[in-house]
């Protein structure tokens, strides 16, 4: 199987942070064909990323939205960058300290990816919107 790459638009978000993973693997349903590989998943926003973490248990998500919102408050006195509302300088903060991008091993078809993990599109925005992300296939 050739290496390939897709352009996806993920469906509208609230802000927080989402499990994506099947809305990912619905895309491409050719990794199926992939018996050793890598899936590079990038998107392609400044106020939105994506992590891998806990996939069963939605508190987790929640606790990360409930903390993320302390560690980098709305209307910090020394933000200069404010003409795109109170969520916007926070929300690029959010998204450089968690990255632009995952990786995750490909094998056998499938994603290897830990019991409990899953891929989250992070939304840093109070109406982000749809967001797209590049999912590239390496195997």
């Amino acid at each position: 199987m050739p290496n390939f790459q897709k352009e996806i638009s993920l469906n509208p978000c609230s802000r927080g942070f989402h499990l994506i993973t099947n809305e990912i693997l619905d895309a491409i349903p050719e990794i199926g064909e992939i018996s050793i590989g890598i899936l590079q998943v990038f998107i392609k926003h400044t106020s939105a990323s994506l992590t891998i973490n806990e996939n069963a248990d939605p508190t987790v998500r929640q606790d990360f939205e409930s903390h993320f919102n302390e560690f980098v408050p709305e209307n910090a006195p020394y933000y200069r960058h404010t003409y795109e509302g109170p969520d916007d300088m926070p929300a690029h903060i959010k998204s450089s300290l968690l990255g632009s991008s995952v990786s995750i091993p490909i094998t056998n078809g499938r994603l290897n990816l830990g019991t409990w993990q899953g891929i989250y599109l992070c939304e840093h925005r109070d109406y982000g919107g749809s967001r797209k992300v590049v999912v590239t296939v390496l195997g």
